[in-house]
């Protein structure tokens, strides 16, 4: 069966095929970074992970690109009331989410990057489509020109008639069409700036994501993906100034999540109503609240409750329990040979139904399901096992089957960590929380460094301050 994904584009599943041989290169729009990550972000995040481990699964080969924007109106206002550069809020921030996606088993993308580092790229971008035609200065500013795109609403479904009514439209008599979105900001007193043609200012939120998509994976991407609140304008927007530069398709498909709701009213950091990732995983096992999450399709709006978490980590209790046993019987020595009792072809059964579902447009509750159903096929081959009816290396291969697909969810990967080499999901928390340590000792918060070393110390981690700094190691 082919891998199929619902195209937001055009509103359809389309086999999801690479443009390039065997590598699917694949955009996702990161995170603002001046606060701490809630669990909307968790489940974004999360999607993308699965459908990147997903398609790697099936035999492509994946380039990932997940960006951050660290420099944003939030971003240089909380810098303001603190008074300290926008760069501090937004490292601090980043180094918060690359901890809290490491708790969640989110795996750090194959390229990271900031748009502070990326402005060269989008300078020149701009550039390209003052000549287009399609974007113009005045003041210091850059705007792009709406009406002269024609395909402007294609992704979002809206019409420019309804635009220009609507009270999303940022109100600017310098404009000449009040639909027309900013490619660059002229500085203002107390804002970071970088040098350009047009003045000193800085990149507009839309431009920042089409210049390092580009940069990384090509004029044309394979998919880009995000939460459904970047719809419009943020991907109409990158739509509109990627293809009127390059007179090519931006992205073939566009993948998008659903909300994450609290009692019936969307959550986020605006409305006040947020859930940090942090305190979820203080109360929960974080691989309980990666399976919750997964228990609804991706497109659909998820509705939040502890109660459920708890349901799911008794749920995945169930299946560590068949690894553990497993670990148990490897431990005693390479099993006798013995009947299988049917368990691989079983096995191979399931492996096709969980295969289909996620071809199916990623639908990872009924990838779920077929996980369940396996562990109970195991369950019974154990008792087999004790029996004497059915050997022990039949069930050490279905175990193992189960582990491979589990982990494709981001399931059953704790465990035995410590005891090797250090994966970069760890090395990426680790790093994010010594970054965090040395802060709070900076700013002589010492219950917050304490708090952090316990926290490091929990993971394995040794710490060694020096003058020069913090080293840091995993214990042996």
């Amino acid at each position: 069966m082919a891998l199929r994904a619902f195209n937001t584009l055009n509103r359809r599943k389309e086999e999801l095929v690479p443009a390039r041989g065997g590598e699917v290169r694949i955009y996702v729009c990161g995170v603002t970074v001046y606060d701490v990550s809630h669990i909307g972000h968790g489940r974004s995040a999360i999607v993308f992970d699965v459908i990147r481990r997903y398609i790697r699964h099936r035999g492509y080969a994946v380039k990932f690109v997940k960006n951050f924007t660290d420099v944003d109106d939030k971003i240089i206002r909380r810098a303001n009331q603190e008074g300290v550069p926008a760069q501090e809020i937004s490292e601090r921030y980043i180094a918060e989410y690359r901890a809290d996606m490491a708790s969640l088993g989110v795996l750090p993308a194959d390229v990271e990057p900031k748009a502070t580092e990326h402005v060269p790229q989008m300078i020149a971008l701009i550039e390209r489509l003052i000549r287009q035609g399609v974007a113009y200065p005045v003041d210091g500013d850059v705007y792009f020109e709406v009406r002269r795109f024609p395909g402007y609403g294609k992704l979002s479904g809206k019409n420019l008639e309804e635009l220009q009514a609507g009270a999303r439209v940022e109100v600017d008599e310098r404009k000449r069409d009040p639909l027309d979105f900013a490619l660059w900001k002229a500085t203002k007193p107390g804002e970071p700036a970088w040098k350009s043609p047009w003045g000193d200012g800085r990149p507009g939120w839309h431009i920042e994501c089409s210049a390092m998509a580009m940069q990384y994976l090509g004029e044309t991407l394979d998919v880009h993906g995000g939460g459904e609140d970047l719809i419009f304008p943020h991907h109409e927007n990158e739509i509109a100034q990627s293809e009127a530069a390059t007179g090519k398709p931006f992205a073939r498909h566009w993948l998008h999540n659903g909300f994450v709701n609290l009692a019936a009213e969307k959550m986020s950091k605006s409305l006040g109503n947020t859930l940090t990732i942090k305190d979820l995983v203080r109360r929960h096992d974080p691989e309980a609240i990666r399976l919750y999450l997964l228990g609804t399709h991706y497109r659909n709006p998820l509705e939040f409750g502890d109660e459920r978490i708890i349901e799911a980590g008794r749920a995945l209790a169930r299946l560590r329990a068949l690894k553990e046993e497993a670990e148990r019987i490897a431990a005693r020595g390479t099993p006798a040979p013995g009947p299988d009792g049917g368990l691989f072809d079983q096995v191979a059964v399931q492996r096709a139904r969980f295969e289909a579902a996620m071809d199916d447009d990623f639908n990872t509750p009924q990838a779920l399901g077929v996980l369940f159903d396996l562990a109970r096929v195991l369950h019974t081959a154990r008792e087999q096992v004790v029996q004497g009816t059915a050997g022990a290396g039949a069930f050490l291969m279905g175990v193992g089957e189960l582990v491979v697909l589990s982990q494709v969810l981001g399931l059953l990967e704790g465990g035995g960590r410590r005891a090797t080499a250090i994966d970069p999901q760890l090395k990426a928390k680790v790093e994010s929380l010594v970054y965090l340590r040395q802060e709070a000792r900076r700013q002589r918060d010492f219950a917050e460094a304490d708090r952090l070393r316990e926290e490091l110390t929990r993971l394995g981690v040794v710490l060694e301050d020096t003058r020069d700094g913090t080293t840091w190691k995993l214990q042996a």
